[in-house]
């Protein structure tokens, strides 16, 4: 693997991330939601990132949960068009209220089977690091864990099975075959518990 070093870009985003999403938490937790973000930055540098799929992971959310289209324009003009191409392609609506769950995630799902590398590596990473919470919250909360997704224990099982095919009908890499895994052990459990 090459070595990437991350300039005065990667560290303006990290501090514009870590700003924007200062008073968000994590859903039903009272966890921070930068750790999110740096997690997902940290499984694409691992992956062989660029500094700026990196940049992308640390602002993937920040249209979505911080400003709609507006904020997704401050992306392009203060990270580039590179970044703010795969934040808008990380992100499944800006519209609020959000349109109906499902149909949402059937549009998202279908648009990263034929997404750009880029777009699908961040997307896959945001995806792993969501579902490893997920795991870990089913261990310890059981049952009580689905109401807080809008898909409940169906859609969500949906969700992250259909993720894991679109990924790999573009083609694998390490991280959709961790994410499979996980899913794959996210389903067990839940099928345990019926």
């Amino acid at each position: 693997m090459r070595s990437v070093p991350y300039g005065e870009k990667f560290e303006e985003a990290l501090t514009y991330a870590a700003r924007l999403h200062r008073d968000q938490t994590r859903k039903a937790t009272g966890i921070p939601y930068v750790t999110h973000l740096l997690a997902v930055a940290a499984i694409v540098g691992e992956n062989g990132g660029t500094e700026d799929e990196v940049v992308a992971a640390l602002l993937h959310d920040a249209p979505e949960d911080q400003g709609g289209e507006t904020r997704l324009a401050e992306i392009r003009e203060r990270f580039g068009a590179e970044v703010a191409d795969i934040v808008a392609g990380n992100s499944d609506t800006y519209q609020e209220p959000k349109p109906p769950w499902r149909g949402r995630k059937e549009r998202y799902v279908a648009h990263v089977a034929r997404a750009p590398h880029s777009v699908r590596l961040v997307s896959a990473a945001d995806k792993l690091h969501n579902a490893r919470s997920v795991l870990a919250d089913l261990r310890c909360l059981g049952e009580d864990l689905w109401p807080r997704f809008n898909g409940g224990r169906e859609g969500t099982l949906w969700y992250y099975r259909a993720l894991v095919e679109a990924f790999r009908s573009a083609g694998s890499n390490p991280v959709v075959e961790e994410l499979d895994r996980v899913v794959g052990e996210l389903e067990r459990l839940a099928r345990k518990r019926d």
